[in-house]
């Protein structure tokens, strides 16, 4: 038996149904930058430990397809689905969200973004190309190699000065 077509209200006749809303998408069906983010840091911290999509997938019920998905920010991850991430991971959940671009965090999906105010009139989407350089995966395994903490935050607060200067001389 069909469902009952919806009638509307005004004028009673029936209406087309309703097309499912692009959640958490943007306006023209991109992903959410903040989905892309999330992705990324779980491929960085997979790849960090040296496992495959395929292992990271058996560890939490997954086929390695769909956390390829998870890792394009293709497919959203469910809160719980990252507290699973996260222990497998051996991170906690705040890490997938660690670096993200103050623009990024300020970005809502479209259905929201034309209601609310003070937002970024233009978001800078994500560069996920870096996290693909075998450059930057040599710089944060090195990063990570420096036993101690105290340490690490002096090269980071290094580079983030020298890369300060550098936009200093434009």
């Amino acid at each position: 038996m069909a469902p009952p077509k919806r009638r509307d209200d005004t004028t009673g006749q029936p209406q087309a149904p309703r097309r499912k809303a692009n959640r958490g998408r943007t306006e023209d069906g991109d992903p959410n930058p903040v989905d892309i983010h999330v992705g990324a840091r779980v491929r960085l911290r997979r790849t960090l430990l040296g496992m495959s999509q395929e292992k990271l997938g058996s560890a939490i019920g997954l086929t390695f397809q769909q956390v390829q998905k998870y890792e394009r920010g293709a497919n959203r991850i469910g809160a719980s689905r990252l507290f699973d991430l996260s222990q497998v991971l051996d991170v906690p959940v705040s890490f997938f969200y660690d670096d993200m671009p103050e623009d990024m965090a300020q970005a809502t999906p479209a259905e929201y973004s034309s209601r609310a105010t003070g937002l970024a009139e233009e978001p800078s989407g994500f560069d996920s190309d870096l996290l693909s350089r075998q450059e930057t995966m040599n710089l944060i395994r090195a990063y990570f190699a420096i036993p101690d903490p105290h340490v690490r935050k002096r090269v980071y607060e290094l580079a983030k000065a020298l890369a300060a200067t550098g936009e200093n001389r434009d």
